[in-house]
């Protein structure tokens, strides 16, 4: 081998070295601490448009903290009959409180939410899922959540499915990047 050569392949090797651990990182990023998605239904407008792109932090879920109400979060869809695998909607109500909606209102824990927010009227679905049946007032089960779409007449959400498991939790959405004049943090 020529000293030429030689030099060659030590920069490759320098190269894919660098690569591989850059990648590495990108993996552990992306498995542990923030994932981008993309959000696939009206469900969330105008908080959140169809196509926008945004990031869920994993840290605290990986850590085992449950969401907040009022935290956005991205989770696996309970409803195995939709096209979508991950949705994204906003905590309304943890384990062990009631929630029910009163005159196009959500009441949890008989308190009526301050919702600037939701577009529409907040009323019990009229189907719900196969196997699902929702009584009103609804005690949230322990290790669930209640979630809720921001456009409250368009959104199949947990007056759809049912409360939402915990453990099916992937993140909690922390800012959308894109398209780029919507840039900001949720």
């Amino acid at each position: 081998m020529t000293p030429h050569t030689d030099t060659f392949f030590r920069s490759l090797v320098e190269w894919l070295v660098i690569v591989a651990i850059a990648c590495g990182l990108m993996l552990v990023v992306r498995t542990f601490v923030i994932e981008p998605y993309v959000v696939p239904t009206g469900s969330m407008e105008d908080t959140i448009e169809i196509g926008d792109q945004v990031f869920a932090q994993k840290v605290t879920t990986n850590l085992g903290m449950s969401p907040q109400a009022g935290d956005i979060i991205v989770f696996r869809n309970p409803d195995g009959s939709s096209d979508h695998d991950v949705l994204v909607k906003r905590v309304i109500a943890t384990a062990g409180q009631t929630v029910e909606m009163v005159d196009g209102r959500v009441l949890v824990d008989g308190q009526a939410l301050d919702e600037p927010y939701a577009i529409g009227q907040s009323q019990p679905l009229a189907s719900q899922a196969p196997g699902v049946i929702i009584r009103y007032p609804y005690t949230v089960p322990e290790g669930c959540i209640w979630v809720m779409g921001d456009n409250r007449e368009n959104s199949a959400d947990s007056r759809y499915f049912g409360a939402v498991e915990v453990d099916d939790v992937i993140g909690v959405v922390v800012l959308r990047y894109w398209p780029l004049h919507r840039f900001g943090t949720l």
